[in-house]
C-alpha cells in the first residue's frame, strides 16, 4: 500500500508491504501510481489534518510530537518504500529496512543519512542561536520529474526483490 503522511510541520500491498508519504507536493502522481500498480494508498495524519481525498484510506492518530511519524514507522516492514522530506523519519525508515526516497527523487541510504542528519543538527544550532536560513525555494517541473522518475525506479526494484 502507499501510506501518504503530509508533513504539516513546514509551512505554507502488485500487493507489496508499502510505500510510505510524508510530502504534499506529488501526491497526485503517488495516486495515480496507487491505481497503476494496484496498490492501496492510505493516509495517516494526526487529527488537526484529516484528509479526504477519494480512493485512499485514513488513518487518524491523536495530535502529538511526531505520533504520525512513529504511526507511519510502525506499519512498515522490510522492502517497503518510504517517502519523506525528514531526515529524522527517513533514518527511522532506513532502520527497518525499507527503501526512502525524498520528495525530490534522492534516495536516503546508510552511506548518505549520516551526513544528512549532521546538517540537519547545524542547522539547528544556528537557528537556535538567532541565526537565519533560507527556506525552500518553490517546486520545479523538473524536481517532479526526478521525483517521478525515482519512485517508478524504486517500486520496481521494490518488486522485483519482494517476488
Amino acid at each position: 500500500y502507499f501510506v501518504f503522511c503530509p508533513n504539516y510541520r513546514m509551512p505554507p500491498e502488485v500487493d507489496y508491504k508499502g510505500l510510505i508519504r510524508d510530502c504534499v507536493d506529488s501526491l497526485n502522481f503517488v495516486t495515480e501510481l496507487s491505481k497503476k500498480y494496484n496498490i492501496e494508498c492510505v493516509i495517516v495524519c494526526d487529527t488537526a489534518h484529516v484528509f479526504d481525498i477519494p480512493n485512499t484510506k485514513n488513518i487518524v492518530v491523536d495530535k502529538g510530537a511526531d505520533s504520525v511519524d512513529f504511526k507511519l514507522v510502525n506499519l512498515l516492514s522490510s522492502g517497503d518504500i518510504a517517502i519523506t522530506q525528514d531526515y529524522g523519519l527517513a533514518a527511522m525508515c532506513l532502520s527497518k529496512n525499507a527503501y526512502v526516497l525524498n520528495q525530490n527523487g534522492l534516495e536516503y541510504t546508510g552511506a548518505n543519512i549520516s551526513s544528512l542528519l549532521e546538517t540537519r543538527a547545524i542547522a539547528k544550532k544556528i537557528r537556535k542561536a538567532g541565526g537565519r536560513l533560507k527556506g525552500p525555494k518553490k517546486r520545479t517541473k523538473e524536481q517532479n520529474e526526478a521525483f517521478e522518475k525515482s519512485l517508478i525506479k524504486i517500486i520496481e526494484k521494490a518488486i522485483k526483490q519482494n517476488a
